[in-house]
């Protein structure tokens, strides 16, 4: 049977039309410009006060790579300790810190057969014909949001919201995130949370996996939990390099394969796969119902990891995983705008905090290691990961985010 993507093919002078929404448009003074670097706003005391607080605790290992070519992945010069002691994702797939303190990486989750559902890179502007999608199969999924993206589409970011998915924190500008000084890390992970969105994630996840322990260091300062993968679909590669759209498809078949031959019957795996474009979001419906056949469970993550409590603000909860494959798949919704256990001492980025805070109403809206010495990764540049890896462990997931919400409900 031949899939027919044609529905997934908005028209761009419709949905891709930029916008002004006046209140965000009128805020975007308080945030970086969007699609460059983040550094800290001018006059931002909340995050100059908050990061200093952090900084000497920070450990003390030295952005890798030289920027500029380092920001999109390209090592080359950079020597690297073959041991690994920084616990390098990008190096050999390190999902257990070395510094002591650390909560492991989460690539791997406990329910057994269960599949945690979720897609990179979001909100597109052109998404609505999959989100549809998900609605008409009652699926949630785990969102992970560029902030950059979220200022451009807020409309579509409230969306995601509405429709009770999942969702964590994906950067502000999508780079390679050990490439980047202290300050840079923290304000590409500050500026992402709370304001358009409203409520404050406690997931994130680094883009193309690029992590180390001193990155980990300052996500888990912001009550950020590292969400990784173990499988791999490649989708993002289309049009990129020599990927193919058959090299996607026998990813998503080789995943299936191993559901089949029971390589779940004792954990549930994620598998990473994007909200990119309309490529990436076809391919997820066509290989859906294969998903759901041969995995017993398609939750979000962090229903998969029974978080109840998806947010810093109050009142917002998640259903267990026994509920969730009850039938169950939406949990409390009447939330506070109060932040009174999160990063932040009052709401960020603007008097009033989150455009879109308080009580919700309902709607229907790899890498390869040296053997001797000091080792250039430059081979590295772009890889977002194996086909799959074997994580050293799961962690502990600290939240995660659901909420069905009135889009236009404003503070």
């Amino acid at each position: 049977m031949v899939f027919d993507d044609s529905r997934f093919k908005p028209d761009p002078n419709l949905e891709c039309t930029p916008y002004y929404y006046p209140p965000v448009g009128d805020a975007k003074s308080n945030f970086p410009r969007t699609w460059t670097l983040a550094t800290l706003v001018p006059g931002d005391t909340e995050a100059q006060s908050k990061f200093q607080s952090i900084q000497g605790q920070i450990p003390n290992i030295a952005p890798k790579g030289q920027q500029p070519q380092s920001l999109i992945g390209n090592w080359t010069g950079f020597t690297y300790d073959p041991t690994d002691p920084d616990c390098w994702w990008t190096w050999q797939k390190c999902t257990t810190p070395k510094v002591p303190g650390l909560p492991a990486d989460i690539a791997m989750l406990p329910e057994p057969n269960t599949l945690g559902f979720g897609f990179d890179d979001g909100p597109n502007c052109s998404h609505n014909a999959f989100y549809d999608y998900l609605q008409s199969k009652d699926q949630k999924a785990t969102m992970f949001y560029v902030g950059s993206n979220v200022l451009d589409w807020p409309l579509e970011a409230q969306r995601g919201l509405a429709d009770g998915h999942q969702i964590c924190v994906h950067t502000w500008s999508h780079r390679y995130m050990t490439a980047l000084t202290n300050d840079e890390a923290f304000a590409e992970l500050w500026y992402i949370i709370n304001f358009v969105i409203g409520v404050t994630p406690t997931c994130w996840r680094p883009p193309y996996g690029d992590v180390d322990d001193r990155i980990r260091f300052i996500a888990n300062a912001l009550g950020l939990s590292t969400i990784m993968w173990q499988y791999d679909s490649n989708d993002w590669r289309v049009n990129t390099n020599a990927t193919t759209p058959a090299n996607v498809d026998n990813n998503y078949l080789d995943l299936i394969a191993a559901a089949q031959n029971g390589t779940f019957s004792t954990y549930g795996t994620m598998m990473l796969t994007h909200e990119l474009n309309n490529f990436t979001m076809s391919e997820a419906v066509k290989f859906y119902d294969q998903l759901a056949a041969v995995f017993a469970h398609l939750v979000p993550i962090g229903v998969a990891l029974n978080i109840s409590d998806p947010y810093f603000e109050d009142g917002y909860t998640l259903p267990s995983f026994e509920e969730y494959i009850g039938g169950t798949h939406v949990g409390s919704v009447t939330g506070s705008s109060d932040n009174n256990d999160g990063p932040f001492d009052s709401p960020p980025n603007g008097p009033s905090g989150s455009l879109f805070g308080g009580t919700s109403n309902s709607s229907s809206l790899a890498g390869s290691s040296g053997s001797t010495g000091g080792t250039s990764p430059s081979t590295l540049s772009n890889q977002s990961g194996a086909s799959k890896i074997a994580p050293d462990k799961v962690g502990v997931f600290a939240g995660a985010a659901i909420i069905v919400g009135g889009i236009m409900s404003m503070l």
